[in-house]
């Protein structure tokens, strides 16, 4: 599948970004995954962990295993997302992102949103939801419930696959809010 230019261009001109300190630390820019010409859902996460900075992927760890699981077990068409994350490249030891990072990359997120045009963002954890949503959601008070920006889309906050590693108690909440996506996505083909 060839690339359109527009997104080259936007690639290239991530993979170079100086913006802010995490470009000295990082192995590889992470830019995302899926299909970006397609895409009714984008996934957004906090950031690259590991497996991502070193292989250039989003979402390829273990983290990424698991959605990657509960999308077939779902159903999903490669066709019908794409996964990124809030920032671009991985903070040393998987620590949060300062505001200053988020601050420098969200032109990056920005672009990608305006691009790919999804009917629906998934917030895969408090981190995404704080930046996506604002400084006062709390994942475990709206996780689950959607979230209407009328005219542009529907978000649904959820938890990020890496806590649900941690807690296994999350996985059923976790499934149960990607069926709901799931079946919003099936009202939007229906639809269109």
């Amino acid at each position: 599948m060839k690339e359109l230019p527009e997104w080259t261009s936007f690639k290239n001109a991530c993979l170079c970004c100086k913006g802010c300190g995490l470009a000295n630390t990082r192995n590889k820019v992470v830019i995302g995954r899926g299909a970006y010409k397609s895409a009714h859902i984008m996934l957004v996460g906090e950031g690259p962990g590991e497996q991502e900075d070193l292989t250039g992927e989003a979402f390829v760890g273990r983290a990424g295993k698991l959605l990657d699981n509960l999308f077939n077990a779902l159903m999903f068409e490669p066709e019908d997302y794409y996964i990124c994350n809030i920032v671009k490249c991985r903070p040393p030891g998987n620590r949060e992102p300062s505001k200053e990072e988020v601050s420098s990359c969200m032109s990056w997120l920005r672009y990608q949103v305006k691009y790919i045009k999804p009917d629906i963002i998934v917030c895969l954890g408090a981190i995404a939801l704080k930046y996506l949503v604002g400084e006062d959601a709390r994942i475990t008070k709206i996780r689950g419930n959607w979230i209407d920006r009328p005219g542009f889309f529907k978000i649904m906050p959820t938890y990020h696959p890496a806590a649900v590693l941690r807690d296994t108690n999350k996985k059923e909440e976790l499934f149960r809010d990607m069926k709901k996506v799931k079946e919003y996505l099936g009202i939007i083909k229906k639809s269109s």
